[in-house]
C-alpha cells in the first residue's frame, strides 16, 4: 500500500518510491543461496503478513511520516470533513497533516467545524479540536525496552514485582515449562523465532519447534503481557536512539532519549510558514544557536553528542588545540576520513585514521532475530548499524506518543 501510494501520487518524482523500497539484497551471503528471497521476500503475498526486512532507519522514519499523514486523513473522511480523493492527489497537493493544519493544503472539502468567533461561520480542523492523532514514530530504545519487559503481569500487589523477567516472558528458558500457566499442550514449546543451541534454525523435520527459518508472521507465538507479539526473535527492530556505549549512565532518568537536533518551521520575511516543499511537506530547519541563546534547557540545536562526544566530554578539554566552540571530538568518535569506491561513493565503513565505529548516523537496535542466539532476545541486550545500512534480520514497528494522563481516564 505504502508504495503503491508513493508511485501513483508522486509520478513526476519517480525517486522518492525507489528511495522507499527495501534493499533485498541483504539475504545475499557468501556461502549460502538466498537468491529465492531476494526475489521472492519482499513480493510473494505467501509473505505478506511478514515483517518488512532490508529496510534502513531512514526508510522506517520516512514510513512513520506517511502512516501518520494516512491515519489521520482516513480520520478526516470518518468524521465527514473531507470526500475519499485518491485522484486528485498528486505530487505537492496530497494530504499532509502539517501542511493541512498550516493551512498549505484544502482537499476535496465536505464540511467543516463550527466557528464560534462572531465574525466568522465556519473553519478547518485545529490540533486543538483533538480529532487528530499525534505522529506515529519510532520508539525510544527506552520506550521499547519497557514495551518488551511488560512487566504488568509480575505485579502480584501494588507497586511490588515479585517476579524480574530476562525476556519479554516469565521464567529462564525459551520453551514453556510446567509453571508457565499455559495447556500442557504447549509445554516444550519454543516462545520465539530465535536459534537454540549450536545452530538449530527451526526443529527437526517431521516435529518443527519454532518453525521458522526465516523471519515469521508478525502475529506468530504468544504476545507479552502488553498484548505485543514477537519483542523477542523473529527480527530485531530500530528504535530513535543514536548508539553511545554509556547511554545508562548519561541519559535523563524522565524519558531518556540521545539524539535530539531542535528545529523550527522555515519562515517568510512576514513571519509566516513558508511554502511547503515539492512533496508536499513543510519544510524546517535546524534552531540557530542566537535563538537558543539564554535557554536554560538547550543553547544549540544538535545535541546528538551532549556529554559524550562533544568537546567538554573529550581528552582535549582544558587543551589549547582545540577550539571550545566545537561541538564535535575528533578523536573520541572518529570513523576516519571515508575511503571512496570505484564509483566515488564514499563507504559507511570508516577510513583513515579511524579510531571508533561509533558516530552520530550509528542507531541502535535491539529484540533479536531468526538468526540470532538467545543472548540477544534479552530486552536489555542492544547494539547498533549506520542509520543508511540494512539486514536481513532487521526490521522495525511504530509508536506513537500517548496524550493525556498516564492511565487515560482513569477508569
Amino acid at each position: 500500500e505504502y508504495l503503491y501510494w508513493l508511485r501513483r501520487v508522486f509520478v513526476d518524482y519517480p525517486e522518492v518510491f525507489k528511495m522507499a523500497l527495501p534493499d533485498t539484497l541483504v539475504w545475499r551471503s557468501k556461502l549460502a543461496f538466498n537468491e529465492p528471497y531476494v526475489e521472492l521476500y519482499f513480493r510473494h503475498p505467501a509473505y505478506q503478513d511478514y515483517p518488512v526486512v532490508g529496510i534502513n532507519w531512514l526508510q522506517a522514519n520516512d514510513y512513520c511520516s506517511w502512516r501518520t499523514d494516512r491515519v489521520n486523513e482516513m480520520i478526516m473522511v470518518r468524521e465527514g470533513l473531507l470526500y475519499m480523493d485518491p485522484t486528485g492527489q498528486t505530487g505537492e497537493e496530497n494530504f499532509n497533516t502539517e501542511s493541512y493544519l498550516a493551512g498549505q493544503y484544502e482537499g476535496a472539502v465536505r464540511d467543516q467545524m463550527p466557528d464560534y468567533d462572531p465574525n466568522g461561520d465556519v473553519r478547518k480542523v485545529r490540533m486543538e479540536d483533538g480529532i487528530l492523532l499525534p505522529k506515529y514514530r519510532l520508539p525510544t530504545e527506552a520506550e521499547w525496552e519497557f514495551a518488551s519487559l511488560g512487566l504488568l503481569g509480575n505485579m502480584l500487589a501494588d507497586e511490588r514485582i515479585f517476579n524480574e523477567k530476562i525476556y519479554p516472558w516469565n521464567g529462564h528458558y525459551i520453551r514453556i515449562d510446567d509453571r508457565s500457566g499455559f495447556d500442557t499442550k504447549d509445554i516444550g514449546q519454543i516462545r520465539a523465532n530465535t536459534i537454540r543451541g549450536r545452530g538449530d534454525y527451526m526443529g527437526m523435520a517431521g516435529a518443527l519447534n519454532d518453525k521458522n527459518d526465516i523471519p515469521s508472521d508478525v502475529n506468530s507465538y504468544w504476545p507479552n503481557d502488553y498484548g505485543l507479539y514477537c519483542m523477542a526473535g523473529n527480527v530485531n527492530e530500530w528504535v530513535m536512539d543514536v548508539y553511545r556505549p554509556l547511554t545508562y549512565e548519561d541519559n535523563d532518568d524522565f524519558r531518556p532519549f540521545r539524539g535530539n537536533v531542535y528545529q523550527t518551521q522555515v519562515r517568510d520575511d512576514e513571519g509566516n510558514i513558508a511554502e511547503k516543499d515539492s512533496l508536499g511537506k513543510i519544510r524546517y530547519r535546524n534552531v540557530t544557536d542566537d535563538e537558543a541563546f539564554n535557554r536554560r534547557n538547550y543553547n544549540t540545536a544538535d545535541n546528538i553528542n551532549y556529554l559524550d562526544g562533544d568537546y567538554e566530554s573529550s581528552i582535549d578539554y582544558n587543551t589549547d588545540d582545540v577550539s571550545k566552540d566545537n561541538t564535535n571530538s575528533k578523536r573520541m568518535y572518529n570513523t576516519g576520513k571515508s575511503a571512496l569506491g570505484e564509483n566515488g561513493k564514499s563507504t559507511v565503513r570508516g577510513g583513515l585514521n579511524m579510531t571508533s565505529m561509533v558516530d552520530n548516523r550509528q542507531r541502535v537496535f535491539k529484540g533479536g532475530g531468526w538468526k540470532d542466539r538467545v543472548y540477544w532476545m534479552s530486552p536489555g541486550t542492544r547494539r547498533f548499524l549506520d542509520q543508511s545500512q540494512a539486514r536481513a534480520d532487521l526490521g522495525f514497528r511504530c509508536a506513537m506518543h500517548r496524550v493525556g494522563g498516564a492511565q487515560g481516564l482513569g477508569y
